[in-house]
């Protein structure tokens, strides 16, 4: 009997040594002591004195939901895509982080990222019903999403804003402009009449409206036309639709209604100096609602495009889960609850009811100093807007104006289509280099297009571009072979 009892001891000590060895290994598996699964999540945006407290609470529930803490880290815009890098390049355990465009897609490619299709089905069915199917579709890639796109407007659409006091003061009618250069007449009256005013504003960053898909972002002349054949890749600067469109920013540059100094400003504009007649925006629905409110005066809105879905459009905000997971069935769940769950998504936005904001009568959210202050997030970076509460001046039927704004949306014909640059890497960091030097002085009129529209294009050849454009039609073709027509 002592014999037994004494191996029982000594068994006892062995596992209290092999445990002990554990803990200081110093590996974790993202659970605390009672087993409650914590998630670290990476997160754009400058970092806010509430972080933490506004995670506690929103950890206190979905613990209880479904059984995770949450630990938000945030970084700042300038340094988010840098330090990512790192800390993907690393082989960092992390669980959710904040994703977009380009880096989504490489990142993606290099395997950093968990394929979600059947996560999706198997934790994650709720958020998939509430995803728009172009959401879905334009940011899988061979098939495979690695990414949960924010469930917001899908359409890309360019619109001209310009200051109503000024359209009021001149009777100018803006309803009947179609096309860039149907403003001349009204630009040549801002000219000659406003001079504190210019009549259009643009800095190095300006690209005129365009009937193109760029395929490789905006700084890359790559393109697919939205006319006539639209399953071939071109070089934009080869485009009758793009001379003819530098040739009306050259002639208003020449009578000054672009900004002398356009092509090299970083000047941004900003609403709330009142400076400028019409500019180039992007649109949502009720997006003059926000620029007025930035603004302080009247704004009109007129539509150059339709709203273009897009790989652009519907990859600007993703939630990807990390390869390096522990947790990728517990992350797509907490993905899944902010996504469709209106406390969850609402607390993670606004912040804690009573401190940062409050309710009106109405149900709607109205700011409090705190919110400002110590708890102000990006929200288009967040999730599904469509279960977020309203601003007290928001009009009821804001996400049902989204909802029409997504569903009249043209598909790209290249939608879905995700390039894989590792083959011509070094074409492309060349031609990147001619377009810095050359794109912004045409976009914005500052050079004869007729002059240097050919000295690009000879030294896009010498960069490369003709190897990219190939290379980009060949991944295409196969693209579509395997999706079919």
């Amino acid at each position: 009997m002592k014999k037994v009892f004494g191996l029982f001891i000594l068994f006892a000590i062995l596992l209290l040594a092999a445990c002990s060895d554990d803990n200081a290994s110093g590996e974790s598996d993202g659970k605390d002591s009672d087993d409650v699964v914590e998630l670290q999540w990476y997160m754009i945006g400058t970092p806010q004195p509430d972080t933490d407290k506004v995670m506690e609470e929103l950890s206190d529930y979905t613990e209880e939901e479904i059984g995770v803490r949450v630990n938000m880290t945030q970084i700042d815009w300038g340094d988010y895509e840098e330090r990512m890098r790192i800390i993907t390049s690393s082989g960092e355990n992390y669980d959710i982080a904040f994703v977009s465009g380009g880096t989504y897609t490489l990142n993606a490619q290099r395997g950093a990222y968990v394929g979600l299709n059947d996560l999706l089905d198997s934790h994650g069915k709720d958020v998939k019903e509430a995803l728009h199917p172009d959401l879905i579709e334009g940011a899988s890639i061979e098939g495979e999403l690695y990414g949960i796109p924010a469930n917001k407007e899908i359409g890309n659409q360019s619109v001209l804003v310009f200051n109503d006091n000024l359209v009021e003061k001149y009777g100018f009618d803006t309803e009947s402009i179609e096309t860039f250069a149907d403003l001349e007449p009204m630009l040549e009256e801002i000219k000659n009449n406003e001079p504190s005013f210019s009549p259009i504003s643009a800095a190095s960053m300006f690209r005129p409206v365009m009937p193109f898909d760029y395929v490789l972002g905006w700084n890359m002349p790559v393109v697919f036309p939205f006319n006539g054949d639209t399953e071939t890749a071109v070089n934009l600067l080869e485009t009758d639709e793009a001379m003819e469109t530098f040739k009306v920013m050259r002639d208003f540059y020449q009578k000054g209604y672009v900004p002398s100094d356009a092509a090299s400003s970083t000047d941004p504009w900003p609403y709330n100096v009142e400076n400028w007649f019409v500019r180039i925006e992007g649109y949502n629905p009720y997006a003059e609602l926000l620029w007025e409110r930035d603004a302080g005066y009247p704004v009109k809105v007129q539509p150059l495009t339709d709203p273009i879905i897009n790989n652009e459009a519907v990859t600007g905000s993703l939630m990807a889960i990390s390869a390096t997971s522990k947790h990728p069935e517990e992350a797509m769940e907490f993905l899944n609850l902010l996504n469709t769950d209106p406390f969850a998504r609402n607390l993670v936005n606004y912040g804690i009811e009573g401190e940062h904001y409050e309710k009106n009568e109405d149900g709607k959210i109205v700011n409090l100093p705190a919110r400002g202050e110590r708890y102000s997030v990006p929200q288009y970076a967040l999730g599904n807007h469509f279960i977020l509460d309203l601003f007290e001046n928001d009009p009821d039927d804001k996400w049902e104006a989204f909802q029409e704004f997504n569903d009249s949306g043209v598909r790209s014909p290249s939608l879905g289509f995700h390039f894989d640059p590792s083959p011509v890497r070094t074409e492309i960091a060349n031609v990147s280099n001619v377009a810095s030097e050359f794109m912004p002085p045409i976009f914005t009129g500052s050079v004869d297009p007729e002059e240097h529209v050919p000295m690009a294009i000879e030294r896009y050849n010498e960069a490369g571009l003709q190897t990219v454009i190939d290379e980009v039609q060949k991944q295409y073709d196969e693209w579509k072979e395997t999706v079919g027509e």
